[in-house]
């Protein structure tokens, strides 16, 4: 569920592309007519903005922004003008250049993505990298990183809800035992976490819990200062509790001393319109505090104002 909120009847695009130009005319930058039509337009509407934007004015609107805008509000903004396929592309490919959890960022596009955006991902990575996202990914990690992060970047998975039962019992059975033996980086293991279902995955770790008496989870939490563990774990959140992952995510970014900026810009700038509503309603589950509330209280500026308008908040 989406948490955008855009004006009815919606200016003509024409208007907004010259309302842009102003806000970047003239002494100082008016950030405030920027979020206010970037922060209240759909990923369709935003496409046609910088089309437009293009074709009339002969410059790329992410430049004229990137020219304009400084800091934390500008990366926000630069994302949230991306189109999603672009914008996965852009994090993947920044997540394969550094090392501080990257190796997350890229387990996230991999596995809360569906099918269809991931390779949609992938063909944009092709266009604006001259290379795949895989041999990045297989160049960017070792051991037992790669030997997860790579099946998981390279899948197709099937979407339908279909469930084999026998198949679930069979392959929880694969997984415990091999989580018991502490062979985390077994072939059947990460086998089925990379190419089965979400469905079927699904079925697989109930059945686990069924028979076994706990999630998964906790039992891959046997060495909790192990990288590779919390990133078996991270892969199980992203695949059957996407809301649960991103609303942690967010927590940590927001509980830090200091705010993880960049972590809490992703989570916005991908989730805005497709399940940021639930993550919210579970961060405040989880938390006991509205998110944009916890929002206002550790961000500031236009950084924040944009942030609440993504959020669906009026303009104040």
């Amino acid at each position: 569920m989406s948490t955008l909120t855009v004006p009815h009847p919606l200016p003509p695009v024409s208007d907004d592309c010259e309302q842009l130009r102003k806000a970047f005319s003239g002494w100082g930058t008016n950030e405030g007519l920027i979020i206010s039509i970037l922060g209240h337009r759909n990923a369709v509407q935003r496409k046609v903005i910088r089309e437009t934007y293009s074709q009339t004015y002969g410059e790329d609107l992410l430049k004229a922004l990137d020219k304009e805008l400084t800091s934390d509000f500008e990366r926000l903004v630069h994302l949230w003008a991306l189109e999603s396929a672009e914008l996965d592309a852009f994090l993947a490919n920044e997540a394969t250049k550094k090392w501080t959890s990257s190796n997350q960022v890229l387990v996230e596009i991999a596995c809360t993505r569906s099918s269809d955006q991931l390779f949609s991902a992938k063909k944009a990575y092709h266009a604006l990298y001259k290379k795949s996202l895989e041999e990045d990914v297989a160049h960017h990690t070792t051991g037992d990183f790669r030997k997860l992060i790579l099946p998981l970047v390279s899948s197709y998975r099937y979407e339908g809800d279909e469930v084999n039962l026998t198949l679930a019992k069979a392959e929880a059975k694969i997984l415990h035992e091999k989580i018991s033996n502490k062979a985390y980086n077994d072939d059947d293991l990460i086998r089925i976490l990379a190419t089965r279902s979400k469905a079927q995955i699904n079925a697989t770790l109930n059945h686990y819990k069924d028979a076994f008496g706990q999630d998964i989870n906790k039992d891959l939490k046997a060495d909790p200062k192990d990288e590779f563990l919390a990133l078996l774990r991270s892969t199980v959140k992203c695949l059957i509790r996407p809301e649960r992952y991103f609303a942690k995510i967010i927590r940590l970014a927001i509980n830090k001393r200091g705010t993880d900026e960049g972590a809490l810009t992703r989570v916005v700038a991908t989730r805005a319109e497709i399940d940021l509503k639930i993550i919210g309603d579970e961060y405040q589950r989880r938390n006991s505090i509205p998110l944009d509330r916890a929002i206002v209280k550790d961000t500031t500026g236009d950084y924040e104002k944009m942030l609440l308008a993504i959020l669906g908040h009026d303009d104040a």
